[in-house]
């Protein structure tokens, strides 16, 4: 007799990195290809951070701490209603991470979308219609804490399509 593997909890997968590296894209594909929920965490951010931000001034923790509990929230109603989740939030610090695993019980992975300065810089350059300029890029890069090392990471290089980008974050979701 094939005794079965024990049903894996959902989970909340975190798209992260820095503006530009295509967490709204890749977080859409992931939870098409997961047949989960998306959400952008862009749009929980209150007025006046996408103010700020479209001015050109870098967020601060205080900014911050708000909206990422709200993600956290929504994160947390996901897994208590038995589904998982997959999240656009940029997730920079370990401390901020920190707080959004803590919110989900530990329930937490993420995807970190690493690229270089300049395709970033690029990238950021070519979107239209978004409230980050390209000079806060620089804040961001200064800001951003490597999540090498912490559990449930996937790190996935950004210089590639987004089907490969997808491909690499699914096969390092599974090892999971």
């Amino acid at each position: 007799m094939t005794v079965p593997e024990p049903a894996r909890e959902p989970l909340a997968i975190v798209v992260m990195g820095v503006s530009g590296c295509g967490k709204t894209s890749i977080g859409e594909r992931l939870a098409e290809r997961l047949h989960l929920p998306f959400l952008e965490g862009d749009s929980l951010h209150p007025k006046a951070n996408v103010e700020k931000m479209a001015a050109g001034t870098p967020l601060s923790d205080e900014d911050r701490w708000p909206w990422l509990e709200a993600i956290g929230v929504h994160m947390r109603a996901a897994l208590e209603n038995g589904q998982g989740v997959v999240v656009s939030c940029s997730a920079l610090k370990k401390s901020y991470r920190d707080l959004l695993r803590k919110a989900t019980g530990h329930r937490t992975a993420l995807v970190y979308l690493e690229g270089s300065k300049a395709l970033l810089s690029q990238r950021m350059g070519e979107r239209t219609g978004h409230f980050m300029p390209v000079s806060l890029l620089e804040s961001q890069l200064a800001t951003l804490e490597n999540p090498a090392g912490e559990p449930l990471v996937v790190t996935v290089a950004i210089d590639r399509s987004i089907n490969d980008i997808v491909e690499a974050a699914l096969a390092g979701l599974s090892r999971m």
